[in-house]
């Protein structure tokens, strides 16, 4: 009865307990939300101890300033610094080459105590090349995810011109009120033409951080229409609307040739899986595929066809819309 009565207690404190979580935990964060919107708000740039505010935009010092100097007069760095900056990782190049170098010692040396000299290298270089594989991949779905809310920024561009506001003011609007990454994006254009840099240039740069066509049509237009007039608030909406087209036959194409890619993902996983299930079926079989040199050769031969096969097959699905 005791074991009966503690049980019951303990489970109805953890349904309690998830039920508070469950009704407390999203009001908890709006309010630090809010709270942390208002300290932004609120905050003046004022001179403190003596010391001026400054326009210049200071870049972050990572754990290796001098090598991050250093990378900065190159080409490769300019470009780590891009994909960075698009990426929305806060990071710096130092740190990121730091990381990059420090996975491919632990993984040489790691290598090295269970495995023969010559893998060593190739898991080293797999390895340090992981920090930029994880950019790329953040790159990609946040240009992505940009992409998809473009739209909305430009709709409330158009109503925010429809209202009266001034352009300049229509940007600080969609900076506030958009969320990630459109919102950020949009923020930095609007503080630099705040600071004096021409709208052109701004709008152009917002370009090359978002390397989409949509956003290069954009500044494109906003930049013809300031030299030539014209009603921007209907060239918005019509961009919008050719946007969101574009992704309705995007997904129509995705829903047509989801056959392919099912196809290419079954006979990618078809023999991996099989080769499992031969492994405890005939182990003997299995293990003359790993021994022989030919069994080598033609394992060797199998991955290479698989791959070519992979990329072949998504490159026929790939349609450009």
């Amino acid at each position: 009865m005791l074991l009966a009565i503690g049980v019951f207690l303990i489970v109805t404190g953890i349904a309690m307990g998830v039920g508070w979580a469950i009704s407390a935990i999203p009001g908890n964060l709006a309010q630090k939300r809010l709270e942390k919107r208002l300290r932004e708000v609120g905050s003046v740039s004022s001179t403190t101890t003596g010391e001026t505010a400054s326009v210049v935009r200071q870049d972050e010092q990572g754990p290796l300033p001098a090598v991050q100097k250093l990378l900065g007069k190159t080409g490769a760095g300019a470009g780590l610094s891009r994909l960075i900056d698009q990426s929305g990782v806060r990071a710096t190049t130092g740190g990121i080459l730091l990381v990059s170098a420090s996975l491919a010692v632990l993984g040489m040396f790691g290598v090295l105590m269970f495995s023969p000299v010559g893998a060593a290298a190739p898991i080293g270089l797999l390895l340090g090349a992981l920090p930029i594989l994880f950019l790329l991949q953040r790159r990609s779905a946040r240009i992505k995810k940009f992409e998809e809310q473009f739209p909305e920024a430009l709709d409330l561009l158009a109503r925010a011109l429809r209202a009266g506001h001034a352009f300049q003011t229509s940007l600080g609007m969609v900076a506030d009120e958009v969320a990630e990454p459109v919102g950020p994006e949009f923020k930095k254009t609007f503080d630099q033409q705040n600071f004096g840099l021409p709208l052109k240039e701004c709008l152009f740069e917002l370009a090359d951080r978002m390397p989409l066509l949509d956003v290069r049509f954009f500044a494109t237009a906003v930049t013809i229409q300031r030299e030539t007039g014209g009603n921007l608030a209907e060239i918005l909406d019509n961009l919008a609307y050719v946007v969101r087209e574009r992704f309705k036959i995007l997904r129509q194409v995705r829903v047509h040739t989801a056959h392919g890619r099912f196809t290419g993902y079954v006979l990618l996983a078809l023999p991996a899986v099989l080769g499992i299930i031969l492994s405890y079926l005939s182990p003997d079989h299995m293990n003359t595929l790993f021994t022989e040199p030919m069994g080598k050769q033609m394992l060797l031969g199998a991955g290479v066809m698989q791959t070519v096969g992979y990329f072949w097959i998504k490159q026929v699905i790939k349609i450009e819309v």
